[in-house]
């Protein structure tokens, strides 16, 4: 069902082109970071005082307690990702990326997480590059994914295009919620944690940012000034865009991905952490396939990092319908014998192996080289 044209009249304007970190900003962020932290993992420590007390806990207040945690993890991290960013430790390589071919893998990935919640979304995506560091640009739209199905209530429009007056790659979000007084449980206060690495990301990349929120309609719009037209087609990035500088590199170039690994050895579990111990990576682990399957059906991450040993009908299954759904979905098996890494089509048939012995170094590459371009 396509969306109204017009927004409500109770509009409030932000416009975040240009936010400067302040020393009250950064009051003000520890204080939320605090208070994102602390609410829910006070609630779930009631929950193990509960458990304590009575040595009982049912699968609703499991689920919860897990909710809980990782509420609380979530908002560990971006406070890790937003001090990164803000504080200039990013350096970005900008690079050609096709914009739309990125949000429609992503919001692909996401499809899961927005059915669980019953949201249904709607896109038109017209052609688009745009010159930026790919790995900020997927952090941006992660982000701004997470604040949209936190607020959206029933249907959520992207359309990407090319603003008429500037020829800029222009992308607008249009969400559905409730007024405040009808859904208590709808998250008052937009300037969450989300929308603050939102805001922080956009900034530090140079687009534009503006928000509109309506009574029961509200709309984000995302400019990129730095679009690939015909005036300049053939350019180089670093002809288009003077003001990044083309020597420096992204020392995290896969930070803020998402990575399941379905190990079920504490040893294999302990030498996967470290090897991505300084990667900005956000990993899970789980020690069974049912357990993966379980994950999965809620949101997908990027990648599977699975045990040799695990292997088997179940995790095949599992595997054809990860592919079915989103063709270049990346697994990385952990096998028992070799080292180093031995790239899917290198002689033998199957993903991706990194050896047991030599996960610490070879973990990593083997990441790189699957997920750079995705």
């Amino acid at each position: 069902m396509p969306m109204p044209s017009t927004l409500s009249s109770e509009i409030m304007h932000v416009d975040l082109r240009a936010p400067v970190p302040t020393d009250e900003h950064w009051r003000n962020l520890v204080t939320q970071i605090s208070t994102d932290v602390a609410a829910p993992l006070s609630a779930a420590l009631e929950r193990v005082n509960a458990l304590a007390a009575t040595g009982r806990i049912d699968r609703q207040g499991l689920r919860a307690l897990r909710a809980e945690i990782e509420d609380a993890r979530r908002v560990g991290i971006i406070g890790q990702q937003l001090t990164r960013v803000a504080g200039g430790r990013v350096r970005m390589q900008p690079e050609r990326v096709n914009l739309t071919q990125t949000l429609r893998d992503t919001l692909l990935q996401r499809g899961r997480e927005a059915t669980s919640r019953a949201i249904e979304i709607s896109q038109s995506l017209g052609p688009a590059h745009v010159i930026v560091d790919p790995t900020l640009l997927y952090g941006l739209i992660q982000s701004l994914i997470d604040w949209l199905l936190a607020r959206t209530r029933e249907h959520l429009e992207f359309r990407l295009d090319l603003d008429p007056s500037t020829h800029r790659a222009r992308l607008s979000c249009r969400f559905r919620h409730p007024a405040d007084h009808e859904d208590p449980a709808y998250p008052a206060d937009p300037d969450t944690m989300s929308w603050r690495l939102v805001a922080q990301i956009a900034t530090t990349l140079g687009l534009t940012l503006d928000r509109r929120l309506g009574l029961r309609e509200s709309r984000v719009v995302i400019g990129f000034p730095r679009t690939v037209n015909e005036q300049v087609e053939g350019l180089s990035a670093v002809e288009l865009d003077a003001g990044f500088s083309a020597t420096v590199h992204n020392s995290k170039p896969l930070a803020g991905m998402h990575l399941l690994i379905v190990a079920s050895r504490r040893d294999v579990r302990s030498a996967v952490r470290e090897a991505l111990r300084h990667m900005g990576l956000v990993v899970d682990f789980v020690p069974t396939v049912e357990e993966a399957e379980h994950f999965c059906g809620a949101a997908l991450p990027n990648a599977i990092v699975y045990e040799a040993i695990l292997d088997g009908r179940r995790l095949a299954k599992l595997r054809e319908s990860l592919v079915a759904e989103v063709p270049q979905f990346v697994f990385i098996e952990i096998a028992e014998e070799g080292r180093g890494v031995q790239f899917a089509g290198q002689g033998e048939p199957g993903p991706t192996r990194v050896f047991r012995e030599t996960i610490v170094e070879s973990l990593p590459s083997a990441l790189f080289f699957e997920l750079s371009g995705s």
